[in-house]
């Protein structure tokens, strides 16, 4: 079962860009389809790879930070070829 995962981490403190970074190199070193916006994150791919990956990920990024927010949304599909028509 393909996903499309949209992540958004927000860090609550000063020094926030570190953790951000680190988290998308991780994410993009995965050999997943990874695409960037500046207000989120989006990973594609088969339902088992992406949530491996994100389990271990997401936990390595909330340790990073003394306090943070993870938005993190899921949609049955594989959306990265979307393109709007409007």
């Amino acid at each position: 079962m393909k996903i499309s995962v949209e992540l958004t981490l927000t860090p609550l403190q000063d020094d926030y860009e570190p953790a951000i970074i680190n988290f998308i190199k991780s994410l993009r070193n995965s050999g997943l389809t990874v695409l960037e916006n500046p207000l989120s994150t989006q990973v594609y791919g088969d339902y088992d790879a992406v949530m491996n990956l994100l389990q271990k990920e997401m936990k390595v990024a909330l340790e990073a930070v003394e306090r943070g927010l993870l938005y993190i949304k899921i949609v049955k599909s594989d959306r990265s070829d979307y393109e709007p028509h409007f």
